[in-house]
This record gives C-alpha cells, sequence and structure tokens, in this order.
C-alpha cells in the first residue's frame, strides 16, 4: 500500500467523524458517520485479504448496508481499496456479488445519495460499485478498472513486468488519465479539504434516471470517432426459435441482438450480447443504447440474452474507462425496471465477470440454457490473478445454489447453435 493510502482513508474518517460497528468481516469494516448534522452509513473496504477482494461475506454485509441506507433514506460513504469479486470463491462469489449490485441499483434509484473514495486498487466488481456514486475521489496511487495489469498483460501475451506495458498501463489507469476522462472523477492531493469533496459528492442529484440517461450520452462522446458497427441483419438461432415456440424475430449486429418474440406471458422486446469476442466498450454502449431508446415507451417485458463470456482486457478499452459503459448496461436496465418492465435474463452459453453481473442484477429471474457455462472469469483471467484455473464444469445445481441462475431451459439442442 503506497504512503498516500492510510492519509487518505484517515482523511475521510475524520471528515466524517467515523465510528466502527461491530468486528471487521473479512476486508469489510461498517459503521457510521455524521454530515451535517445526519447519519451516514459507511463501509471502508481495505486491502486485507487477496488484494481486499469482496467475498461472500463482505457481498453480504454490503447488501445489507444498501438496503439499510435506502429504508432510512441515509447517505452512504463506501472507501474501497479492492481488486474486485474474490475468485476463489468461485461461482458464490458471483452470486453474492449479483445480489449485492442489485441492491446498490435499487438503492442508487431510490435516490440515496452515495460517495466513494478510492485506494490503492479498484478493480472489477469494485469499480462497477464505484460508479454507481456521481463522483470519485482517487488518490495519486489509484488504479481503477475493470481488468487488472496483469490480466491485461495476460491476454495480450506481455509480461506484466515489462517496463514498457508498464508505463502503457500506468498511463491508461492513472487517476489523471480517469479525471481526464471523466470531471466526476477527482484526484485528492494530501492536505485537500475532504469535507468539501464530501459536500460536492453527496448533493442531491434530483431525477436519477435522467442522470444516468445523461451519463450514457456523455460516453458516447468518447468512442472512438468514425466508430461504426455493421447493419442489422436478421438472424435466426435455433436456442431462440425453441425456446419461444409462439415467434421470434431478431437481427444481430456486431454481436449485439435486438428483437421481440411471444413468450408465455404474451409479446416481449429481446436485447441480447453474444459472440465469441469479448465485450468493448462500443457494443457495451450499444446495448444501453438500445435499452435507453426503450424508456420512451417501456415494453411490458424484456428479456436480456447473453452468450459473452467477459468482458475487454485491451488497453484501448479501458483508456475511455470501460467500466463505465458495463455499469451503464445495467443502469439502462434497471431504469426501464423502474418504469415497469419486468427484466428477465437467458445465458444462452457463455457469461461470467461484470458482464453477467451487468445484465443479472437488475433481472428479476435469470434463466440458463442447459449446458450454458458461467464462470467468475474464464481460466486464462483466473490463472492470471491466481496462478491456477480451475477447470471444473458446473451444472445448474451449482448455479442454483450459488444464487447465478434462478431455473434452467432445457431444449434438446447444443447451446448457442445457429
Amino acid at each position: 500500500m503506497s504512503a498516500t493510502a492510510p492519509q487518505l482513508r484517515e482523511a475521510l474518517a475524520e471528515a466524517i467523524a467515523f465510528e466502527p460497528q461491530g468486528d471487521p468481516a473479512g476486508n469489510l469494516t461498517l459503521g457510521r458517520g455524521r454530515w451535517e448534522g445526519g447519519l451516514l452509513r459507511v463501509a471502508f473496504v481495505d486491502n486485507r485479504i487477496a488484494s481486499g477482494s469482496l467475498g461472500t461475506v463482505e457481498c453480504q454485509r454490503l447488501a445489507a448496508l444498501f438496503s439499510v441506507a435506502s429504508r432510512e433514506r441515509s447517505a452512504i460513504v463506501l472507501y474501497l481499496d479492492s481488486a474486485g469479486a474474490r475468485v476463489s470463491e468461485g461461482l458464490k462469489a458471483l452470486g453474492d456479488f449479483r445480489a449485492l449490485y442489485r441492491a446498490g441499483l435499487d438503492a442508487m434509484l431510490g435516490g440515496t445519495r452515495i460517495a466513494v473514495v478510492l485506494g490503492r486498487y479498484c478493480f472489477g466488481g469494485a469499480s462497477m460499485l464505484a460508479h454507481l456514486a456521481p463522483r470519485r475521489l482517487f488518490q495519486e496511487s489509484t488504479q481503477l478498472a475493470m481488468s487488472g495489469p496483469s490480466v491485461i498483460a495476460s491476454a495480450s501475451g506481455v509480461d506484466p513486468l515489462d517496463e514498457m506495458f508498464r508505463a502503457m498501463a500506468q498511463a491508461a489507469l492513472s487517476p489523471a488519465a480517469r479525471a481526464q476522462a471523466n470531471p466526476a472523477n477527482s484526484l485528492w492531493i494530501p492536505g485537500d479539504d475532504v469535507k468539501a469533496w464530501i459536500a460536492h459528492a453527496l448533493a442531491p442529484v434530483g431525477d436519477v434516471p435522467a442522470a444516468l440517461r445523461a451519463r450514457h450520452d456523455g460516453l458516447g462522446t468518447r468512442l472512438a470517432r468514425g466508430a461504426a458497427s455493421r447493419p442489422f441483419e436478421p438472424v435466426r438461432r435455433r436456442d431462440l426459435e425453441k425456446i419461444y415456440p409462439g415467434g421470434c424475430e431478431a437481427t444481430e449486429s456486431d454481436g449485439l441482438i435486438l428483437g421481440q418474440a411471444q413468450g408465455g406471458e404474451g409479446a416481449l422486446a429481446l436485447a441480447g450480447i453474444v459472440g465469441k469476442s469479448p465485450l468493448d466498450a462500443l457494443r457495451a454502449w450499444r446495448f444501453s443504447d438500445a435499452v435507453w431508446r426503450m424508456a420512451d415507451a417501456p415494453p411490458a417485458r424484456l428479456e436480456a440474452l447473453l452468450d459473452c463470456a467477459t468482458h475487454s482486457p485491451r488497453l484501448e478499452d479501458e483508456r475511455i474507462v470501460l467500466t463505465e459503459y458495463i455499469a451503464g448496461m445495467a443502469f439502462a436496465l434497471a431504469a426501464l425496471a423502474a418504469r415497469g418492465t419486468a427484466i428477465g435474463l437467458t445465458v444462452l452459453g457463455k457469461a461470467g465477470g461484470g458482464v453477467y453481473v451487468a445484465l443479472a442484477a437488475p433481472a428479476r429471474r435469470v434463466a440458463s440454457v442447459y449446458g450454458a457455462d458461467i464462470q467468475v472469469l474464464p481460466g486464462a483471467a483466473v490463472a492470471a490473478i491466481l496462478g491456477e484455473s480451475n477447470d471444473a464444469a458446473a451444472n445448474f445445481e451449482d448455479y442454483s445454489a450459488a444464487g447465478v441462475a434462478d431455473e434452467e431451459l432445457k431444449l434438446g439442442i447444443i447451446p448457442g447453435a445457429t
């Protein structure tokens, strides 16, 4: 941990008069604070165990914190020094993080004010939690990304200790780069007034869905000029025809599926992420854009479809803060749900990590097609983090027990076949 890390943590604790409640649970310490005469709910996620990762205990207690704060209408301050979900705990950590992120989405859309202060690391799921807040406070050593440098290096076939790679990664993930990408990201210098930042960060947002829509529109301006996708073309998938025997019309463009179908409970809209290539910022933004467009005339039901194993581990995507694009998919779906649309998710093939959480957290029900493969992260990413991968195949009983899927669809065909 850098020399500035404890300074910011201590400055934050002093600014909000933090009082811990109960013993720490893994990396998590919960407590209360005071701000302008009101109660704050506070959570410190420290880098004590496994790079500050969030396991089942931390996720369950954080989810409870969001729920309590929502009922009390109290604000939340989070301090995050975390590499994300605890990969070593497998599917259970993924299922509990799904529940945690759902609680966070509900709190955010319910008007709970959230401020996030960052420690040294903020990767993966932790970076998605950080973006539940409208503003984030970085320190000089903070790195925020969906993928940490070791995962990016592994995916690129580069030695993570290579000096050129390290320089490129630092330039992409640095607080200065994050502040340049988004003015909602601020850099704390030792001696800065944390109280002044908190006052700004906890200011009422007003119309939360409108603010989220504006965030989404802003993300579109970050995409590379001239970035284009192939036109939508009709697509036939045997799995969708089996799931919706009453009729299904779908179109696909570069791994984004849009359409409509006739289900057992009537008509529903379809929006999906499919394909072997990892989810990049452009495809995530296009998915969110399609969902936001539905908000003007919300459908009664929307089924999200997923057959995409993971997010992009490329520096090109991290330079424009890939986390914001992935979290943006969850925000769009949650905002549509708040308008009355029943959101479901069907995992057609592969799913995992932040891509899965972004679509599963807003969904009331997650169905997995027989043979679907849901993982915390792909084996290569797990190996980059833990030094080894777990290739053991899971089945629906495992998914159900972990809370990553609620029902199984047996179609009698190979999942994902076209």
